[in-house]
């Protein structure tokens, strides 16, 4: 039947689970549940024993927490943060969600109860305390009440990507000691059945967006979940939480395994309450006394960033989350933003770089008269905003070309009222960002890893500088080792964003951290005098030439992408070779129910085709044969960037179009769009081997 088929929605899980008849999810009180633990019993930092080391590999482990005195605050748990911020924001709206076509709300106090009613069917189902609830399905409601239900049960939260394969979830799932896993569809569900019989510690499956096709032992819906720990008494589920401690792990995040098998990084009660208050603030993110938030969620919660940002941070200074739909980043993600409206908006490139494409297609189909104004408009905005990034007095022309054009351009992306948009995860292009500002869209870097919890450099509409990744959070430190003569070096970073070690890692946690506790990073970048870091790249994908010449690949790349508007990925290769060499790929539309990238060429780039003499509107007709026109003006193109360059090492000798733009379904990109370099150079060995075979 169809109706089997529809979102089980968090409103009806509240419904079904507590509400007494009349109540409406707008006036549901806390008074109808359980007595709240009080934020005395809840201990805030007893202090850690001496013998307790700065990290661990154990998930019952704990860590001596990084004090520092410029930032003092007392470290305190997850419960401790939420409940604080009961008291503020009960009433306001925290999460919203789309039911049959209208936006509904779920307010922090029923946010908290459903979290509480979460807890205690963990632990009915036998969750263990430093075992975890891995997750796996899109962001939703039922995401956020588990992550924060799995904590107050003493367990770990993880996050499974929804791309991951069934070999992919069982080795996550089996280093984790997942008791529960929580998947939103059949698909997902398919996939646990499939590697059960090899997960030892696995007790049970919940599922929320759709329900088993049967009735399966241990496999329960959300809302025959939310009941399941209706005997455990409140009394015990506030004895396991007065008894939690911030140096315990609460969050593991799984690196993406772009080398070897993924990392399960421990983060600590600490790390994730420190950075929500301490790394949101340096990103000028409001205390909703102040002004509340709002924000779509959207991005992967398996990530940090999201998980951060979206989650945590939202709990801390009570933001308003709205859910997108699954299809986001298939294209409804706009519809999202226009209804929602948000304040405050995180993308990774690759997210910033379709809706610049997607409007520059629009452009290219639109009349005469209004491409002329926008880009009019876009040019001395841009230039305003090169010249003075800083200045709030703008000439009457700006403010005129904002007024007329750029402010219809912004609320039809649905940043009418958003005052921060923020990225990272990967490096940005010059190009996409001068194109935002030439909308007078700012966007704030933030640099970090999931071993620093997200956010250890922030920009803000206070702390900005073009290109830069911002400055230190408040209360964290940085140092460059191994500096050369441009003053570029190792990033290692000290604070309490500091992840707890590698779970059962040890050789692993010892090379990223050094005894004083310092994280190396393994990214190369400078500060400059005013203390903001430019990334120039991975120490690892610095690419050393047969002669000797280091050669940092992103500069290059994204001058290529600069000079080629046609050019959807670049990447350099030379590491042990005798020259430089360049795979390509062309800017194609994505097929809108894989997001897997088509043939056929994007409006923008049949444009730039036929602005040099080709016909071509597909990527084949230009790579099977060789079209001379698009070729010949990608030469000229990469010739421009050799002339440039600072020596002749630093020239591309040889370049090769792909038939296929790069993709996560490919594995060129890992699951926040990330260059996966390593498999690119073993998938197209033989294109590369070409370029380097001696001449007969």
């Amino acid at each position: 039947m169809p109706e089997v088929l529809l979102l089980r929605s968090a409103s009806s899980i509240l419904r079904t689970v507590f509400l007494t008849d009349g109540q409406t999810l707008s006036k549901a009180s806390p008074r109808h549940a359980p007595e709240f633990s009080s934020p005395e019993k809840v201990t805030d930092a007893r202090l850690d024993s001496p013998e307790e080391a700065l990290w661990t590999t154990r998930a019952d482990g704990r860590v001596h927490l990084r004090m520092d005195p410029s930032c003092p605050q007392p470290p305190y748990t997850v419960h401790r943060m939420f409940y604080e911020a009961l008291d503020k924001y009960g009433d306001l709206s925290a999460l919203g969600f789309k039911r049959q076509g209208t936006w509904e709300y779920i307010s922090y106090s029923q946010y908290y109860l459903l979290a509480r009613k979460a807890a205690k069917g963990f632990l009915k189902l036998g969750l263990e305390r430093a075992h975890s609830v891995a997750i796996l399905g899109f962001n939703s409601p039922e995401w956020f009440f588990s992550a924060v239900g799995t904590v107050f049960a003493g367990g770990i939260v993880t996050g499974i990507y929804t791309t991951s394969s069934p070999e992919a979830c069982q080795y996550i799932a089996q280093d984790c000691h997942a008791n529960v896993i929580i998947v939103d569809t059949q698909k997902q569900l398919e996939k646990i059945l499939k590697i059960w019989k090899n997960l030892p510690h696995l007790k049970a499956v919940v599922t929320y967006r759709e329900p088993p096709p049967k009735k399966m032992a241990n496999v329960y819906t959300m809302e025959e979940f939310m009941e399941v720990g209706n005997e455990v008494p409140e009394e015990a589920l506030d004895t396991i939480i007065d008894a939690q401690q911030p140096n315990q792990c609460c969050v593991l995040v799984y690196t993406s395994g772009t080398t070897g098998n993924p990392k399960g990084v421990m983060l600590s009660q600490d790390n994730i309450t420190w950075t929500a208050r301490y790394g949101s603030q340096a990103g000028d993110i409001q205390p909703a006394e102040v002004q509340q938030e709002v924000v779509v969620s959207y991005l992967p919660l398996s990530h940090i960033a999201a998980q951060i940002y979206d989650l945590w941070t939202g709990i801390q200074w009570g933001a308003q989350v709205c859910f997108a739909e699954p299809d986001a980043l298939k294209g409804s993600l706009v519809n999202t933003l226009r209804e929602v409206e948000p304040t405050s908006h995180m993308g990774v490139p690759r997210v910033w770089e379709k809706i610049m494409e997607r409007i520059q297609e629009v452009a290219a189909q639109s009349g005469f008269i209004w491409r002329k104004m926008l880009l009019w408009a876009m040019s001395v905005n841009l230039e305003q905003n090169l010249t003075c990034p800083g200045s709030d007095l703008k000439p009457f022309t700006t403010r005129l070309a904002d007024y007329l054009v750029l402010a219809k351009v912004r609320q039809a992306l649905g940043f009418a009222r958003c005052q921060k948009n923020f990225y990272g995860a990967a490096p940005m292009t010059v190009e996409t960002q001068n194109f935002f500002l030439g909308l007078n869209i700012r966007l704030y870097a933030g640099y970090g890893l999931s071993e620093t919890s997200g956010p250890h450099f922030m920009s803000s509409p206070y702390n900005y500088r073009l290109y830069s990744s911002g400055k230190v959070v408040p209360g964290c430190q940085v140092k460059l080792v191994n500096q050369d003569a441009e003053g570029i070096g190792e990033i290692c970073l000290w604070g309490r964003t500091i992840f707890m070690g590698y779970l059962n890692m040890e050789d692993k946690t010892s090379e990223a951290l050094d005894a004083d506790g310092w994280l190396h990073t393994g990214d190369a970048g400078r500060l400059d005098a005013d203390g903001f870091l430019y990334i120039t790249g991975r120490l690892k994908e610095l690419i050393i030439t047969a002669g000797g010449e280091n050669v940092p690949p992103v500069p290059i790349e994204e001058a290529v992408k600069t000079e080629l508007p046609i050019i959807s990925n670049a990447m350099l290769i030379g590491d042990q070779r005798k020259f430089l060499s360049m795979l390509l790929t062309l800017k194609c539309t994505l097929d809108p129910d894989t997001s897997d990238p088509t043939d056929n060429l994007t409006e923008w780039a049949v444009e730039f085709c036929q602005r040099v003499g080709s016909k071509a509107t597909t990527v084949s007709e230009i790579v099977r044969k060789k079209d001379e026109a698009v070729y010949q003006a990608i030469e000229e193109g990469i010739q421009r960037v050799n002339m440039n360059a600072a020596a002749q090492p630093y020239h591309i000798q040889k370049w090769a179009i792909l038939e296929k733009d790069f993709s996560i379904s490919g594995g060129e990109l890992g699951p926040t769009m990330k260059l996966k370099r390593l498999i690119v150079l073993e998938k197209y060995k033989d294109i590369i081997d070409s370029f380097y075979q001696e001449q007969k």
